[in-house]
């Protein structure tokens, strides 16, 4: 409770320092947003490899893929309810189309965005080097070396070599937690950079070129779904959702400050550990998984996004009534978790997949420079959201295997 209250008391903090309008009071807290945001996303990348790995070599493939299928069941779950929100809210709200030159202002704010078509980006997750996933942090690169390292012990008879093996990736887990709490430690004066960060770019205008119903439909299906949704998941499941929420306050916050659920991982396991009192195998193991796959934010803003640009491109079917748009719908609800399945969980990783699937099929991509600067405070919301949904199904998953 008292570490939530210094949370708390540093978000309003760092909020008035940013309405302050001092350049360099802001410059000096983008530098530690910037410091923090570097230092857990190094702590990411050994976290989610050595998880992965040491809850096979522990445990065998054979009890992971328990954990796994219940982990899989409620990611989709979670994430098609996520997406089938969007899309009734999208049709409730019915944004309205934007006038042509208002796309035509935009035309090369996008031009300098990089752009992957989906066969660059399957092909980009296998590796083919050993090193390369470490120096980019490929996510989906270093869960297919962790998977495959860790059932391969798993499967080495038990030696003493193997003995030293595991012994020696559990010391380094035990080490890198450490750090980590350590980190944590330090982590309200991150919180009041972050804040002010934020605080500054509404103060700035950030979000003054709104586009009002769509900004609605999105930041609405979020709400919903963080508040209603996923807490209906907790309850169905014998859980109390303010006692999980409560416990997992700060990966929560980190998230909602970060945007990216893969940086906020180490925050997300230790509260779920030792907060939450999740099982140490099961945390390890749901977690980094659910970093990679479980994006409930993510597939509500591909679908309202793809929604709103193809409308806007005259995509969308306007005759042809119910029997021709729930099929329509439907696909691109499939389309939408299948995307996000797929997205690493990194800063934009959202928009820039929804960017590549729009240029794939022709739509006005134009709309997306006019997103970009409200993008910002979506990410945000959908980051807070994902990692929320991946307490949920690790939380979930535990009280499955516990019962």
């Amino acid at each position: 409770m008292k570490k939530t209250l210094l949370w708390i008391g540093a978000l309003l903090v760092g909020a008035i320092l940013g309405l302050l309008g001092l350049a360099w009071l802001n410059s000096l807290m983008d530098f530690v947003a910037t410091v923090y945001t570097r230092l857990f996303q190094l702590l990411a990348v050994p976290t989610i490899v050595l998880a992965v790995i040491t809850t096979f070599a522990t445990f065998g493939s054979k009890g992971s893929g328990r954990i796994f299928g219940r982990t899989l069941i409620y990611t989709l779950l979670t994430t098609f309810s996520a997406a089938i929100v969007g899309a009734i809210l999208y049709v409730i709200v019915a944004p309205g189309n934007l006038p042509v030159e208002a796309i035509s202002q935009v035309d090369n704010a996008i031009a300098d965005t990089p752009q992957q078509s989906y066969y660059d980006h399957i092909l980009s997750v296998i590796p083919n080097n050993i090193v390369r996933p470490f120096l980019e942090g490929n996510v989906l690169s270093l869960l297919l070396l962790a998977f495959a390292v860790g059932i391969g012990l798993s499967k080495l008879p038990e030696s003493e070599n193997k003995s030293v093996i595991v012994k020696g990736l559990l010391g380094l887990q035990d080490l890198l937690f450490l750090l980590i709490r350590g980190l944590i430690w330090t982590l309200p004066l991150g919180i009041v950079a972050f804040s002010a960060q934020l605080s500054a770019q509404v103060s700035a205008g950030v979000v003054a070129d709104s586009i009002g119903k769509y900004v609605l439909v999105v930041l609405s299906g979020n709400v919903i779904q963080f508040f209603v949704v996923l807490p209906l998941f907790l309850l169905a499941r014998g859980l109390n959702p303010i006692h999980v929420l409560g416990r997992m306050t700060p990966a929560v916050l980190m998230a909602l400050f970060t945007k990216s659920s893969a940086a906020t991982l180490p925050v997300t396991m230790q509260s779920a550990e030792e907060r939450l009192g999740v099982r140490k195998d099961i945390a390890r193991f749901v977690l980094p998984i659910c970093t990679t796959i479980n994006m409930n934010g993510c597939a509500a803003f591909i679908l309202v996004t793809s929604l709103f640009v193809m409308q806007n491109g005259g995509l969308v079917p306007e005759t042809g009534g119910i029997g021709t748009l729930l099929p329509f719908f439907a696909l691109w609800i499939l389309l939408s978790v299948i995307s996000a399945v797929g997205n690493a969980g990194v800063p934009m990783g959202c928009y820039f997949l929804t960017l590549s699937l729009m240029t794939g099929i022709g739509a006005p991509v134009a709309i997306m420079g006019i997103i970009l600067p409200i993008y910002t405070i979506i990410d945000m919301v959908e980051t807070a959201e994902n990692v929320w949904s991946d307490s949920c199904v690790c939380a979930m998953t535990n009280k499955d295997l516990s019962d």
